[in-house]
């Protein structure tokens, strides 16, 4: 007896069996994972996604309310598993797990505590994937990319840290709403590390080619007036602000995750402050991860663009650098 599907379906060739070619796996279903997912495949950025953490159930629950919007999404199918045979052939790989910090705890502490959890990811992601790229969202991101780097093998232009993509977007917002225009059309950049000691580039903000600091000399000094700088403290504090009032960040950084990975898994060489390796450059000497204005396509960092900082500038983004070796210095196990 022929069956419902015997008789509707006559094969003309079989099932494909070639691998996915733009796979994207997201590590951790928590709400910022979660918030990079749909934000991937809302943009249509995926022809598969995988989903990996070791919450079986919320893992299940989250792959299958994904699955039941199948019909309005354009990526052909969603998995999800403990096990991280289903991240293979992954072509881009974002990384959110990780425990979040105790009251009382010191930083090192915690990022000591996500290393030993990235000891149990990063192999696993490599060994199914090896061709992949790793983009790292947990916190603190600047040390733990430089952690998945150490960890992976893989060479220093495919393991990339969302730095500060999301700081910079939440400058241009500000600045924009300041100055009463879209934020796509204020043009300003933070770099170094993604946190407190994150550098504003004043010397650069400009609006359609025109400098802001040559309109104000004082921009973004204690000298001015007008006190411009007080945004980039606004920038500094809004996580803080906005996990006070929500108790976590998400959509932004969903969003800004979901950018990067446009740019990469459609070779698009767009420029983005993401966290790379910075040693030799502006003079530092460590091997620590931070951020500048990187080109992103299929090869992942291509390059970096050189940008025309002042004195003052560049001690900062120094200064950064030092603030994250302090930190990776005293790390073990990696």
């Amino acid at each position: 007896m022929s069956s419902v599907l015997q008789k509707l379906i006559s094969p003309l060739a079989g099932s494909s069996s070639e691998p996915p070619r733009n796979k994207v796996t997201v590590v951790g279903v928590g709400q910022v994972g979660m918030a990079c997912a749909i934000s991937i495949l809302l943009r249509d950025l995926a022809d598969e996604l995988a989903l990996v953490d070791v919450m079986e159930d919320r893992l299940k629950g989250e792959m299958m309310d994904l699955q039941h919007g199948s019909l309005f999404l354009k990526t052909s199918k969603i998995v999800a598993g403990k096990d991280y045979s289903v991240t293979a052939d992954s072509r881009l790989v974002v990384v959110t797990a990780g425990v979040r910090q105790q009251e009382g705890e010191s930083r090192l502490n915690l990022v000591q505590r996500n290393v030993n959890v990235f000891k149990s990811i990063i192999p696993q992601i490599v060994k199914h994937s090896p061709n992949c790229t790793l983009i790292v969202v947990s916190n603190p991101v600047d040390v733990l990319t430089y952690v998945t780097w150490k960890l992976s093998g893989l060479p220093k232009h495919r393991v990339i840290g969302s730095g500060t993509n999301l700081d910079s977007a939440r400058f241009r917002y500000l600045m924009a709403e300041r100055l009463g225009i879209h934020a796509s059309s204020f043009n300003g950049w933070v770099l170094g590390e993604h946190g407190d000691t994150s550098v504003p580039v004043w010397s650069g903000a400009n609006v359609a080619g025109v400098n802001l600091q040559k309109l104000n000399p004082d921009i973004g000094t204690e000298e001015d007036k007008e006190e411009w700088k007080s945004t980039h403290k606004a920038v500094v504090d809004s996580a803080y602000e906005v996990i006070k009032l929500k108790g976590y960040t998400n959509w932004a950084i969903g969003l800004s995750v979901a950018d990067l990975t446009e740019s990469i898994v459609k070779n698009m060489s767009r420029v983005h402050p993401v966290s790379t390796m910075v040693k030799d450059m502006y003079g530092i000497d460590e091997e620590v991860f931070l951020s500048l204005p990187c080109v992103l396509n299929s090869s992942g960092v291509s390059s970096v663009v050189n940008m025309s900082l002042t004195e003052e500038e560049v001690s900062q983004l120094r200064n950064s650098a030092d603030t994250l070796w302090t930190i990776q210095k005293d790390l073990k196990d990696i």
